[in-house]
């Protein structure tokens, strides 16, 4: 029988390893100019958008295993990519701070009683989830991102 926790979990594990591998070797200038994706953001602002949503992801998760039936709030990622002024970013910076959340947040889920998992919260947009179903959502999340950015340094190395 399959652990699906444990195969998450794992699929988790894997995503800094992935993204590492993209960006060998794509210079500064690459990781900006190389836009796509239906926010038409550089590799850069992807890597930040990955790296707060992975720290909203940790809150969120927390929130739901020690509350019962949480209200989780949606942001607005566009606002914050502006706020957090994203196109400005470090790429490795802001690599190294997804891969410190991404670490956080495997130790968070690896601790988990496999109840756990179906601790809840209701979503102000998307209603009811379970950590199981978020995480679940985070892990898709994880790689049509890592499909956008390779599309993404494809296209402008092909150029």
């Amino acid at each position: 029988m399959y652990n699906l926790p444990l195969e998450l979990i794992d699929a988790l594990k894997v995503t800094p390893d992935t993204l590492k591998g993209l960006l060998s070797n794509v210079s500064k200038e690459q990781a900006r100019s190389a836009k796509g994706g239906d926010e038409n953001w550089s590799v850069v602002e992807v890597i930040c958008h990955l790296r707060d949503a992975e720290e909203f992801t940790i809150q969120r998760v927390e929130s739901m295993r020690d509350q019962n039936n949480p209200q989780i709030i949606g942001y607005d990622q566009a606002a914050l990519a502006r706020e957090r002024k994203y196109n400005d970013a470090d790429l490795n910076s802001a690599l190294n701070a997804f891969i410190r959340y991404r670490e956080h947040l495997v130790a968070s889920l690896s601790a988990l009683a496999p109840d756990d998992w179906e601790r809840g919260g209701e979503h102000n947009e998307n209603g009811h989830m379970t950590i199981f179903s978020y995480i679940l959502h985070i892990v898709s999340h994880d790689a049509i991102h890592c499909a956008q950015i390779a599309r993404q340094l494809s296209a402008i190395k092909n150029s």
